[in-house]
């Protein structure tokens, strides 16, 4: 991400002083969190995102600082409400939000950042960035319900599968890139043509995600961990698929009743790779890649255009 880090340096300066003026609040608990939360932000793949899309269709302007704050905040609630959900005492290597202030606070603060960024938008008059990430926030919730939803059977389909991760992980990205467009340019075509861009980057960073739980690298969970929650990923439904009735019938019994024994995950997890599910997947990934670079190359070919297509191999080259 160097190159890209290079093009936004000033931007990226910028946008921390707006994303930390943002999530102030008088109140101090609350704020005490908020800089717990700052000081412990990710790669800000989405903020870059943002600004490089914009960028991309003219000069980055204070809507846009705006809708890279709001994609922060959308982005950072919905983790501290999935910690919650998924009982999940770290994030990113540290004490997650939850583990540290339990259910309770932990729900108010997701609410508070996800009011924060509305207000935001609604405060400076953006409605139409502001409708385009509105979008995600009700996605997110659907796809994360169809997936518990289809956890308790487990009879996910790839067709299933794709819907989740477009709802639940894609969506948000798809739309940080058309909130950027949108913010320097007005264009609804160039708006749209992004999204598209975003949306493929944003599956194949998910089945990038997904492939981790079959590796040795240290991503800040556990290898298996999507086992252990029932989470039906594209390697584990490949093999569900294409094997026997008879170890199809092993591998949910594993999942449902024994997700817990780290010698019976490792077993899915050998399954998996004997049957050619890492393989399938990894294809699957390159080609969303692929489909993102060819919407990319349908603009001239500029350092900002370099940056954002080193963005996307980052996404599914890195390793972690």
């Amino acid at each position: 991400m160097q190159q890209a880090q290079a093009i936004l340096k000033d931007e990226l300066d910028l946008f921390e002083k707006k994303f930390k003026e943002a999530v102030k609040s008088q109140t101090p608990l609350l704020d005490r969190i908020m800089r717990f939360i700052v000081n412990r932000k990710g790669k800000q793949l989405r903020p870059m995102f943002v600004l490089l899309s914009a960028k991309l269709c003219g000069p980055v302007n204070e809507s846009t600082y705006r809708a890279a704050s709001l994609v922060e905040l959308l982005h950072t609630a919905s983790l501290v409400h999935d910690d919650v959900v998924d009982e999940s005492l770290e994030r990113r290597g540290f004490f997650s939000t939850y583990a540290l202030w339990k259910t309770k606070i932990s729900v108010l603060v997701g609410d508070y950042l996800f009011a924060k960024g509305m207000l935001l938008a609604l405060d400076h008059n953006d409605f139409r960035i502001l409708q385009l990430l509105s979008d995600p926030v009700r996605r997110m919730s659907e796809g994360e319900l169809l997936q518990i939803e289809k956890a308790r059977s487990l009879n996910i389909t790839e067709e299933v599968y794709f819907e989740i991760i477009k709802n639940k992980t894609a969506s948000l990205l798809a739309s940080s890139c058309a909130a950027g467009a949108y913010s320097t340019c007005s264009d609804e075509i160039l708006t749209g043509k992004l999204k598209r861009f975003g949306e493929n980057v944003g599956i194949a960073f998910q089945i990038k995600d997904d492939l981790f739980d079959y590796g040795n690298q240290s991503v800040g969970k556990p290898t298996g961990n999507d086992i252990k929650e029932k989470k039906l990923t594209l390697p584990l439904i490949y093999t569900l698929n294409k094997c026997d009735k008879a170890t199809k019938r092993e591998l949910i019994y594993i999942i449902k009743n024994e997700n817990k024994d780290p010698k019976k995950i490792q077993k899915v997890i050998s399954k998996v790779i004997e049957s050619g599910g890492i393989d399938y997947a990894t294809k699957k990934m390159y080609e969303y890649r692929d489909q993102a670079l060819k919407i990319l190359y349908e603009f001239e070919e500029t350092e900002t255009r370099n940056g954002l297509e080193e963005l996307v191999r980052f996404t599914t080259d890195r390793k972690y």
